[in-house]
């Protein structure tokens, strides 16, 4: 009971081919979860910063005022 048998062995080894095969699924689908994070975290902040551009011609009213 306690003791791998082959036909066990070969089934774990099929699985680890298949989470850790190929050209880096893993890693893949980790940065592809990173990214999501990011951009939820990105949509909770309060207040998005404004363009550049707004920013300059805000400075220029305040300042003929």
């Amino acid at each position: 009971m306690g003791a791998l048998s082959p036909s066990h062995l070969i089934l774990v080894a099929i699985i680890a081919l298949l989470v850790f095969g190929g050209r880096g699924k893993l890693s893949g689908v980790m940065g592809d979860a990173a990214k999501g994070i990011k951009a939820f975290r990105d949509g909770l902040k309060d207040e998005p910063a404004p363009p550049a551009a707004a920013a300059v011609d805000a400075k220029k009213d305040e300042a003929r005022s």
